[in-house]
């Protein structure tokens, strides 16, 4: 009777994750006030430019949702429990802080009344690394009371990678369109519609690639290097319409920007600058991780064959993270490289 081999996980005591969610929901309800002071309305270019720091900003509806899910997720990481590993937890509220970061500090106000490079910035920590990060504290027993309803499991078709990618592309140029940009800084719920896009469906990318819940059989670690791959390149090229389009695309930022020592148009090249830097940050090092897990799979591929395992089997085994556990279950080598794994 084979044996019950089930990866490894640090245990994460209740109390550290009470602790968390409570510090997430002290520090949100303190924090909201304080904003809320804080935010004086539109300001001077120059005025702006000098008092940056004193420009926080306050909108419930961006915050709200932040804050209700960081204390659901606190309670579902209780019931989970040792099967959560204590770094996805860190994880999760670490782009949740970074997200709120985003949203509460100087950066909200200086995007919309100072620099688009600001705004791309902000895109990069609101639409970039907080959804990572979210979606690396994720897992299928902490998505298990969600997918019980019909209209979640239908939504989990847009996390598909024929599908999540190309939504991110439109959901990105649709909001950098000029008019609709300017929509989206003049209007508050436009505003918040736009935030919540981009991070959603920057999500939606990283769902697929991190698989908390299972996706394409064909999608393996080969699949989602080129995925990656085409990512990153797709990035590329908006930034190099951003560097050299020659044109500035919002009229908005030809008064503001000077005010900070720059024109609009090296504003508009350096918000392509920060886009691509947070970019390839990522995605580069997201290809590093799949590039050595593809080097170990196809090793741990090999010996199950070699074992004389059935291939179906083995390459069932390999596409869903399971190759190791089933190499210790039939005695066969999980060692890659001697010494080394």
């Amino acid at each position: 009777m084979p044996r019950d081999i089930r990866p490894r996980t640090v245990a994460l005591p209740c109390e550290l994750m009470h602790r968390l969610a409570a510090t997430f929901a002290a520090l949100a309800v303190l924090l909201l006030p304080a904003a809320a002071l804080a935010h004086a309305g539109e300001q001077h270019p120059e005025d702006l430019a000098d008092h940056w720091w004193d420009a926080w900003s306050f909108s419930p509806l961006e915050l709200a949702p932040f804050l209700v899910v960081g204390v659901l997720y606190g309670i579902r990481a209780r019931h989970v429990g040792p099967r959560l590993e204590a770094w996805r937890v860190v994880s999760f509220y670490a782009g949740l802080g970074i997200a709120v970061v985003s949203i509460v500090s100087p950066i909200d106000v200086i995007a919309e009344e100072g620099l688009f490079s600001v705004h791309m910035l902000q895109h990069a920590l609101l639409g970039g690394i907080s959804p990572l990060l979210v979606v690396l504290g994720i897992t299928g027993p902490v998505l298990r009371p969600l997918i019980q309803y019909r209209v979640i499991r239908q939504l989990q078709v847009l996390s598909h990678p024929a599908i999540a990618l190309p939504l991110w592309v439109a959901v990105f140029v649709f909001w950098h369109l000029p008019p609709i940009y300017d929509l989206g800084v003049e209007n508050e719920l436009a505003h918040v519609v736009e935030h919540a896009t981009f991070f959603a469906t920057t999500a939606l990318v990283w769902m697929s690639v991190v698989e908390p819940l299972p996706g394409p059989r064909w999608f393996g670690t080969g699949a989602k290097i080129g995925y990656l791959a085409a990512f990153w390149f797709v990035g590329l090229l908006i930034v190099n319409v951003f560097w050299f389009s020659g044109t500035a695309f919002y009229e908005r930022y030809e008064d503001t920007a000077p005010a900070w020592g720059v024109s609009a148009l090296q504003d508009q090249a350096n918000a392509g600058s920060i886009f691509m830097a947070e970019h390839m940050l990522i995605v580069l090092t997201a290809l590093v991780v799949l590039a050595v897990r593809a080097s170990r799979e196809g090793a741990l591929r090999q010996a199950l064959l070699e074992h004389g395992v059935e291939r179906q089997k083995v390459l069932q085994a390999v596409r869903y993270g399971r190759a190791a556990e089933l190499a210790e279950q039939v005695g066969a080598s999980t060692r890659t490289r001697a010494g080394i794994d």
